[in-house]
């Protein structure tokens, strides 16, 4: 096949490797997901959630009656008792039980209905304290992330500076060369190269160091090999500030916030853990049942009778003769082994009834359980007030925050304005030979310098305006 054919295929194979490469770049989403995914706090916490779950269970299955079955063998050997007819004797006694028992709380089952309501609420407190959780990773991981976008985009303006400075530098080069202007020019542009070569490398460094950064953020290898997304910043979609006024924001957080959700799921928890020890202070009535039965081999049966005295004569029944024996002559019984399954019917015992059980002297335990759950919940009740605290004071300095960042993002605008336009003119004077290198330099300077801080008041103003939409419930999305 001839060059010119395999050139189209050529083309699409570096097209096709071009696009699996593009894919492997990670987006806010994706670096949040990852966090949340495999952050070892996350998983801990999860972890509890579950043995609050478990927990949760357990109470549940303590509403069913419970069933047991028993077995028994054992072997005595000497003077023991018969467990079957309670005589005394010196023998090697082999011993068999069985039995089927059954028991069920009939009365007190609002303690146990109170408990297992309150476990389903801690069980559910725990799983918002789950989200919280990645709630805060995520918040951290989106400030990685800016930080990247922002130290990035300050790596470009370097580049832009060191190209502007490059530019500069073979034009007055040649004005040199003409004899248009002295040598000085060239050195004091030559100078600015090198910091702005210095100044680039710098940047590039913060980049690679804010990577790992958000690595760390991720729990992600710091070795392996990542790409992250830079999405043109003002593509980023950001809230109107009217719409995140700090009153509203604030009430919509209360019902939005994991904290505030398991704060209140605490509470409503509490109170059923206080009602189900109050409860666990009045009597309990229990239904209990069985079903038993015992063998030994020492278990006798009745097989017939001996006489002591003989007979005297017979009497003919029928074509039979039958012994007859003196009125005065003793009948012994005759025993003999009674066989395992008889033994077991013959000893199958039925037992039912009902157990009142009334706490009375229990060394205090029951009151004091019940006094310990109260305070338990007005602790959990003066957490969330604390925390509701907390949250206005984050809401209401996060909007001024957001508030001071929008004024310093557009009057910084209005800098970068005025100080392009003042290098533009310096770069038309100094062209013409009427403007000094160090002054075109510094007017440089200025525009680049004036770039670089609109480039952290924007990110700056777009981070705290993705703090608010946070609270508002609106997550982090870039």
């Amino acid at each position: 096949m001839s060059l010119k054919k395999l050139l189209p295929l050529f083309s699409l194979c570096i097209v096709l490797i071009s696009q699996v490469f593009a894919q492997e770049k990670w987006d806010l989403k994706r670096c949040v997901e990852y966090a949340v995914n495999n952050n070892v706090s996350v998983k801990q916490q999860d972890v509890q959630a579950r043995i609050y779950a478990l927990a949760y269970k357990q109470n549940k299955l303590a509403q069913i009656p419970l069933l047991s079955f028993q077995g028994n063998l054992s072997f005595n050997s000497g003077y023991t008792q018969n467990p079957q007819n309670f005589t005394l004797s010196t023998a090697n006694l082999y011993y068999n039980s069985y039995a089927l028992q059954a028991s069920a709380n009939l009365f007190n089952f609002s303690s146990l209905r109170n408990n297992i309501a309150g476990s389903k609420l801690a069980y559910q407190a725990q799983m918002a304290v789950t989200e919280k959780l990645k709630n805060d990773i995520s918040l951290n991981v989106a400030n990685a992330y800016l930080q990247f976008l922002l130290n990035n985009e300050q790596a470009r303006t370097a580049a832009q500076q060191l190209s502007y400075s490059k530019a500069n530098l073979e034009n007055t080069k040649r004005l040199v060369t003409a004899g248009s202007v002295p040598e000085l020019n060239a050195a004091e542009l030559e100078s600015q190269v090198a910091q702005d070569s210095s100044a680039y490398v710098a940047a590039l460094s913060l980049v690679e160091q804010q990577i790992i950064i958000l690595k760390a953020y991720m729990s992600y290898d710091a070795a392996a090999d990542f790409v992250p997304d830079t999405p043109p910043v003002d593509k980023i979609p950001v809230e109107n500030i009217i719409d995140l006024q700090p009153e509203n924001v604030y009430a919509l957080a209360l019902l939005n916030q994991p904290l505030q959700k398991s704060d209140k799921l605490t509470i409503q928890a509490g109170e059923k853990y206080v009602a189900a020890n109050r409860g666990a202070m009045f009597p309990t009535l229990t239904a209990f049942g069985s079903l038993g039965s015992t063998y030994t081999n020492e278990g006798k049966e009745l097989v017939g009778y001996t006489n002591t005295l003989p007979p005297f004569g017979k009497v003919n029944v029928s074509g039979t003769d039958y012994p007859v024996y003196p009125l005065d002559s003793l009948r012994n019984p005759q025993l003999a082994s009674q066989p395992y399954f008889s033994q077991l019917n013959q000893a199958f015992r039925q037992t039912l009834g009902l157990s009142l059980n009334i706490p009375i002297l229990n060394g205090g335990s029951l009151k004091i359980a019940y006094q310990k759950s109260k305070l338990s919940l007005k602790n959990a009740q003066l957490q969330e007030e604390a925390d509701n605290i907390t949250l206005k004071q984050n809401i209401f300095q996060a909007y001024q925050l957001a508030v001071a960042a929008m004024q310093k993002f557009e009057s910084q605008k209005k800098t970068v304005a005025a100080t392009q336009k003042s290098y533009e003119f310096a770069q038309k004077r100094y062209d013409v030979g009427l403007l000094g290198t160090i002054d075109l330099l510094t007017n440089q300077n200025n525009f680049f310098k004036a770039k670089n801080d609109l480039s952290y008041d924007q990110y700056d103003f777009i981070f705290k305006m993705k703090v608010l939409e946070f609270w508002k419930g609106m997550g982090i999305k870039l």
